[in-house]
């Protein structure tokens, strides 16, 4: 219980570490990107509004300033008369105030209140029109209220002289809400927008994050030594191709190492037995007192027979182990793969025999020209495979053997008449340790051996059961280049 909550902790950090790494990378350059969209967009807004009530501020009082210019102020006395009349008739007094400013920067005229002829707006736009004699405006707080406005003075000209000047003043109160609220609903936007990032980002780490950390822990106890576990597999995306192949690997992991085992058991029961029977005869043979000859001359014969089985299992074991290292190599020639296998006919049809098996033997019509290979690696297959088929099959008292060549191939096939191999393990006899529900002797090496030997030769070899009972071995080798 307690490995299984410091288990389960490991996996929290590891999920918390890749959530806080997640975050970081992902949704910390996201908002800082909506933060600077938004900063952009709303000062963009805001320098619209301003300066397009700036320019249109500008045109009306341009326009009106001209106007009195040409139509009313007609000599410099009815100045401050057609000035009070212009602000009294002022259309659009109810938002904008319009005031005539004398030469001093004060006012003389408001359209709003008589209380401040005479006052000073105190703004730079009156002395810069004043001064230059060209429009100028202001945009801040007013010295006198405080109330953010916006201005803008014209110039007055009489006989080519600037007498005065005609301003226009708006409160920016309205704008600034307009500005407000514009600049809310973009920011509410962004923050939406990152809501749903957030979201979409914790979605991803509990469906991707969270399942990897599963993995890695169900990886780990494989690598611990937990062969076979399997972990449930709830996602139908390529996580679920992930997890079918973590669950593959463990059972095919706890599939090999069952067969080590059984290898090892195997292997260990086959040493012993010759050693047994050489150890045991050996001692029978040396406490003899020489009286019964026949029996030393049998104990031998066993001691030799039993030697030559475990030096056939040593050697099987050696070439095993170069094949898995990549020293298992080939020593190429032009060799009479026909000649070879009816030698090897020849050496067990004897041997057979005394077994009660028939061997039976048929070559092909057509004369095979030799190929190229390795005699003694071709010779071992074929060795192996006749060792083989009296091992497994040899209840069926009869093997039979042929070579031919179909086309650029050249075909050896054994056949023994036993029980055959059951259909769920054939795909498995030519694996390494492999022996299935089979009782004969072996290490299950052979099959494997033969097999990396014969594709070394860029041939195939097939294993299958054969119509009417039995097994058959098909060994096709390329003919080379005619």
């Amino acid at each position: 219980m307690q490995k299984r909550k410091k288990s389960e902790r490991r996996r929290a950090l590891r999920v918390r570490g890749l959530r806080q790494r997640w975050i970081l990378n992902t949704v910390a350059p996201i908002f800082v990107l909506l933060l600077l969209i938004v900063t952009i967009s709303s000062a963009g807004i805001a320098s619209y509004y301003f300066q397009s009530m700036r320019i249109g501020l500008e045109n009306k009082a341009q326009a009106a300033a001209d106007s009195f210019t040409s139509y009313f102020m007609t000599s410099f006395s009815e100045y401050s008369q057609r000035a009070a009349s212009y602000a009294d008739s002022f259309e659009d007094k109810d938002y904008i105030e319009l005031q005539f400013i004398n030469g001093s920067g004060r006012v003389q005229v408001s359209s709003t209140s008589n209380l401040m002829a005479g006052t000073s707006p105190g703004t730079d736009d009156i002395a810069q029109a004043l001064s230059t004699g060209k429009m100028r405006f202001f945009q801040g707080n007013d010295p006198q209220t405080g109330e953010n406005i916006l201005s803008v003075t014209c110039p007055l000209v009489f006989n080519n002289k600037v007498v005065g000047a005609m301003r226009y003043v708006t409160s920016l109160r309205q704008v600034n809400t307009q500005v407000m609220v514009s600049v809310m609903v973009i920011l509410l936007v962004a923050v939406l927008c990152m809501a749903l990032v957030l979201i979409s980002n914790v979605l991803f780490i509990n469906n991707v994050v969270e399942p990897v950390a599963v993995v890695s822990e169900a990886a780990k106890r494989i690598s611990a030594g937990s062969y076979g576990i399997q972990i449930e597999n709830h996602y139908p995306d390529e996580l679920g191709e992930l997890v079918d192949n973590i669950n593959d690997m463990s059972l095919k992991i706890g599939r090999n190492e069952k067969m080590r085992s059984e290898f090892i058991s195997s292997v260990s029961h086959e040493l012993r037995t010759p050693l047994t029977a050489i150890s045991g005869w050996g001692e029978t043979i040396l406490e003899d007192t020489g009286e019964d000859p026949g029996q030393i001359r049998r104990g031998i014969r066993i001691i030799l027979r039993e030697s030559r089985r475990l030096t056939g299992m040593v050697e099987e074991l050696l070439e095993f182990s170069k094949m898995e290292d990549g020293r298992f190599t080939l020593q190429m020639e032009e060799v009479d793969v026909q000649a070879e296998f009816e030698d090897t006919i020849f050496t067990y049809r004897e041997l057979f025999r005394q077994e009660g098996i028939e061997l039976e033997y048929e070559p092909g019509d057509e004369l095979i020209d030799p190929i190229p290979g390795d005699p003694e690696r071709l010779k071992q297959v074929f060795c192996n495979v006749l060792d083989n088929a009296a091992k497994h099959g040899g209840s069926g008292k009869r093997i039979a053997a042929s070579i031919t060549r179909e086309g650029d191939m050249v075909v050896v096939r054994v056949r023994d008449f036993g029980p055959g191999i059951p259909e769920a393990e054939l795909p498995f006899v030519k694996q390494k340790f492999y022996k299935g529900s089979s009782k004969a002797r072996g290490s299950g090496i052979g099959l494997a051996v033969c097999d990396e030997i014969v594709h070394l030769h860029n041939g195939t070899f097939d294993i299958g059961n054969a119509e009417g009972g039995g097994c058959v071995v098909t060994i096709r080798l390329p003919m080379g280049e005619e």
